[in-house]
């Protein structure tokens, strides 16, 4: 795995950095060598493992890997748990790393709801904590709620829960690599010149990291979901708005700005609907949240036989009709593939990515979303860009954001052990 770019964070006019690394383990203060890492990432990802095979597939002098170990028992991050089979001479000690020495905490900051985990070592989610809120409007309000669902998390883990070492934060906007603390104003005007992370870094006391939320939906996936062992996809986050996280040999994708990836902003329409970006005909107009209930309640008056009628038109309610059948949610729903669609097949044959995986709202109606969005797709793809690239749902569900900014948090720290001090004790 490649180093992370992050740096330590030193004070509160840095508190939220981004990494760009994949994932490794947490870290207490211990002395970075060279090889200290790609040995942790050894044991992360074998889980047992004795110094002698680490030797071997290391190439690392037996006494080196004795020096490593050493300081990695210090972290908690590894133990020894007994004897493994003797190839002939003293049987050898088996090290196991540790998926529950420390916690993660991974929030996913929506434009119009917050979403909380604190997740293991290993990305098992161990508390969650959601609930709606007007975040582009209200930052003062939204900042408040990180920190009470976090508390909340903090408090399901229960008493003796293990410390808890970083926080990241997955934002519905481009993230500039000059001012990674805060987000776009043109996306997000009312949070001009606000640092995301402040209070929650003044709250715990520990380092917090910031990315978009698309990009971080491409990491879970790539580290937990769909996109294990595929280091070239795209991850397609359908909300209030539409974004891309693109993974390109086995890294977060950015630019050179930061701005990799807002496909909700390709004009699929000219003279279409405003967008909140000031352009005209957005994929987001057509395909985002908003859009897709607008389009549900306008054409209510015409079904009158449908099952959102006397319910609140919503997402879920939506998704809920057209796994029933209902025809005016299938309707919306193959509109919504049919525009989502145009922009994919633009990427395909642009990027030409292994995977496609889509996120977010309408991901969990599977084939009944993808057998229009691949038709659309085909249509408008060169045959050699489309046959090899697969186009599949999400299995991480509505926890795939907030589980990916935990996971930056993990990468970050498995990379490069001086990202994090000692872990506080009482969080």
């Amino acid at each position: 795995m490649a180093s992370a770019t992050a740096s330590k964070v030193t004070d509160q006019k840095k508190v939220v950095r981004r990494s760009s690394a994949r994932p490794r383990a947490p870290v207490m203060a211990v002395p970075q060598r060279p090889t200290l890492a790609s040995v942790l990432e050894l044991l992360w990802r074998e889980h047992q493992i004795s110094r002698a095979d680490i030797a071997r597939r290391t190439g690392l002098s037996r006494s080196t890997v004795s020096e490593i170990v050493g300081d990695l028992l210090k972290t908690r991050l590894i133990a020894e748990v007994g004897d493994g089979p003797s190839r002939g001479g003293r049987r050898p000690i088996v090290l196991q790393f540790q998926d529950d020495a420390y916690s993660v905490l991974g929030i996913d900051m929506g434009a119009a709801h917050v979403a909380v985990a604190v997740i293991n070592l290993r990305g098992k989610i161990i508390a969650w904590a959601e609930r709606d809120h007007p975040v582009r409007s209200d930052p003062e309000g939204t900042q408040a709620l990180m920190i009470e669902l976090s508390e909340a998390c903090l408090r399901q883990r229960g008493r003796g829960a293990h410390p808890l070492v970083g926080i990241g934060i997955a934002v519905p906007s481009p993230v500039d690599p000059k001012n990674p603390d805060r987000v776009s104003d043109l996306v997000m005007p009312a949070w001009h010149g606000r640092n995301v992370g402040e209070p929650l870094h003044r709250r715990f006391r520990l380092p917090v990291f910031l990315d978009n939320d698309a990009n971080l939906g491409g990491l879970a996936e790539r580290w937990w979901g769909a996109g294990r062992g595929v280091d070239d996809f795209t991850y397609v986050k359908v909300a209030t708005g539409v974004g891309a996280g693109h993974i390109f040999h086995g890294e977060i994708y950015r630019g050179a700005h930061g701005i990799a990836g807002e496909i909700g902003h390709l004009v699929i329409e000219p003279q279409g609907e405003p967008c909140v970006c000031g352009l005209r005909g957005c994929l987001a107009t057509r395909v985002g949240s908003r859009a897709l209930v607008a389009r549900a309640s306008a054409l209510l008056p015409d079904h009158p036989e449908s099952l959102l009628h006397g319910h609140d038109v919503t997402i879920p309610a939506i998704e809920d009709a057209a796994l029933s059948a209902d025809p005016l949610a299938l309707q919306v729903v193959r509109e919504a593939a049919e525009s989502l669609g145009v922009a994919v097949a633009g990427m395909l044959n642009l990027l030409n990515p292994q995977l496609v995986i889509i996120g977010g709202g309408l991901a969990r109606l599977g084939e009944l979303l993808l057998s229009t969005l691949r038709r659309s797709v085909s249509r408008r793809t060169l045959v050699s860009s489309i046959a090899p690239t697969d186009i599949v749902t999400s299995a991480l569900g509505a926890q795939a954001v907030a589980l990916g900014a935990a996971t930056l948090v993990l990468q970050t720290g498995l990379a490069d052990l001086r990202h994090f001090g000692a872990a506080p004790t009482g969080n």
